[in-house]
């Protein structure tokens, strides 16, 4: 892949992006700290701020903004809003042109038609969950409503893709949401920059996602580099796209040296280019490895753990090789993808955004795989940790009501103040999960390094399940503090378990200090040309 002009693109695009997410925001009246909010007073169906009038349905989702700024502040949160916009328009052109959207149509461009969109041209064609067709017949009939149409029409593809990829594509009237830009079919909008810039063939291959990742964030890395790096800047500063060959390398002697130690004339020995045979060992040596090598393995037991797993590249080649081991065991093909994503890969990371994309791209995969995953509902192991400083366990853990002491729908407002300390009720669950949550206080600064212990895993599996059960709940109160602690949870769950292979690319090993071992190794089985790339992965810049 010719990687220039994603590198010509994407620090641009990270300026503009963020520059349209604060203009955006200003409509709303929210700047800068020193500006200051301007108050919003609801009139029936209208919300004004100032002297500006806009639908009341503005409101849930702008208080959302302004508490989330109120907790990371202005600058952080229009870059966070800027980063999933674009993985959210990245993630679209990807599909668009593998042809992986249900209705068949391109939204951000058109294949005949340079500079239009045909779901745009073919709207009333268009079938959405969601779609208000006949709104849509009227923009489109009124001739000149474009652009009030085609943020429509994107907004519902967003809301479609909820289901499949809820990391990535948010539910209805998130914050996030209001801050996608105006003037999406203008010459110069987000979407004509992208289309434009890079070439259509340059989505072949769902790699892009990661070069898209490190390239975004590059001059955001050049300003905190060598310096002391902020809790929020952890990411830019560590970030490295590790490349293909070394990744190659890492799962294929890894969880493909597990598999052919019980299995040594499986076929997919072949299939892997960067396998290493094992040295000759001593008979004493053979014999402890013959004792603790599984006489068996079913492949649902394989669990591949990346604890720094970025845009997913990792998670990508051990998916690759996961798929080889299946369809050796007689697997179906069509059911291989849910398996994989749901039994043997697991991923964690300090951002956001590239959780989202590490998701995302593993999506991508078992789309390749099964042209019905999309309607599947998948439990993906991939995850961002998330710091607690915010989260009041005992308002949540009262409107959850696991042991039945309130009636349905009499909760209260999770903002009032409980009437019951569960610290002091004796709750065992509840004493648990305090502890455990106060492991994550830091949980963007310290990431995977924070330690869960495996006693937990099974009480925290059964709270998961509970929680999965009430996310879905007729009660409002319950089922929105189900879904403000099921990431938590998962979290908690992930880190206890004990994994099989535990692949991160070099920077992560360096860290944990087995950068130089692992450089010897390397050298000495590869020409001098890669180990010489693979020294530059393990500097100490990139210790964490």
């Amino acid at each position: 892949m010719n990687t220039n002009n994603i590198k010509r693109y994407a620090p641009k695009a990270r300026t503009a992006f963020i520059a349209a997410m604060t203009k955006r925001a200003a409509l709303f009246g929210i700047r800068e700290p020193s500006m200051g909010i301007e108050p919003l007073e609801q009139k029936g169906d209208l919300a004004l701020i100032g002297d500006r009038p806009f639908p009341a349905s503005i409101i849930r989702p702008r208080a959302a903004l302004v508490k989330k700024i109120e907790q990371i502040g202005f600058t952080q949160a229009m870059e966070q809003a800027a980063y999933s916009w674009f993985n959210r328009l990245c993630a679209i052109r990807y599909m668009e042109l593998k042809g992986y959207l249900d209705h068949g149509r391109r939204v951000l461009s058109h294949p005949d038609q340079p500079g239009s969109f045909q779901i745009l041209d073919d709207c009333l064609d268009i079938d959405l969950e969601g779609l208000d067709k006949q709104r849509i017949a009227e923009l489109k009939l009124d001739g000149t409503k474009d652009e009030e149409l085609y943020r429509e029409l994107l907004l519902a593809q967003c809301h479609a893709l909820h289901q499949a990829m809820p990391f990535l594509f948010e539910a209805v009237d998130d914050a996030t949401e209001l801050l996608l830009p105006d003037n999406l079919t203008k010459t110069d909008s987000l979407i004509r920059e992208l289309i434009s810039a890079i070439p259509d063939e340059d989505w072949h291959d769902v790699e892009i996602i990661g070069w898209l990742y490190q390239f975004y964030i590059s001059e955001k890395k050049e300003q905190v580099i060598g310096k002391v790096v902020k809790s929020e800047d952890i990411p830019a500063a560590t970030q490295l796209f590790t490349p293909n060959w070394i990744v190659q390398y890492l799962v294929q002697n890894s969880v493909g040296r597990q598999w052919l130690q019980t299995y040594p004339d499986s076929p997919l020995k072949g299939k892997m280019p960067y396998y290493i045979e094992p040295a000759e060992q001593t008979s004493e040596v053979q014999a402890q490895l013959a004792e603790i090598t599984p006489e068996s393995i079913d492949p649902l037991t394989i669990k591949v753990l990346d604890p720094a797993c970025g845009s997913g590249h990792i998670l990508v080649e051990a998916y690759k090789v996961l798929k080889e081991i299946y369809t050796e065991r007689g697997h179906r093909s069509r059911d291989i993808p849910q398996l994989i994503l749901e039994n043997n890969l697991f991923g964690l990371d300090i951002d956001d955004r590239a959780g989202q994309l590490a998701g995302f791209a593993l999506m991508m995969l078992a789309r390749e795989d099964d042209r019905r995953i999309f309607g599947r509902e998948i439990k993906l192991n991939v995850l961002s940790l998330q710091e607690t400083s915010f989260i009041d366990l005992n308002k949540l853990w009262k409107a959850l009501n696991l042991n039945g002491d309130w009636s349905a729908g009499q909760t209260g407002n999770l903002l009032e103040t409980p009437q019951k300390d569960f610290a002091t009720y004796g709750d065992a669950r509840y004493l648990m999960f305090t502890r455990i949550l106060a492991s994550f206080e830091k949980a963007k600064t310290f990431g995977s390094l924070i330690e869960i212990t495996a006693e937990y895993e099974e009480p925290l599996a059964e709270l998961l399940s509970t929680l999965h059960e009430l996310k879905v709940s007729k009660d409002p109160a319950q089922k929105e503090a189900a879904l403000n602690l099921i990431p938590y949870v998962q979290q908690a769950w992930l880190l206890a378990q004990r994994f099989d292979a535990v692949v991160a690319n070099p920077p992560y090993l360096a860290s944990k200090g087995m950068g130089f071992e692992l450089k010897e190794f390397i050298a000495k089985n590869y020409p001098t040309s890669k180990s010489d790339l693979f020294a530059a992965f393990i500097e100490p810049e990139f210790n964490t």
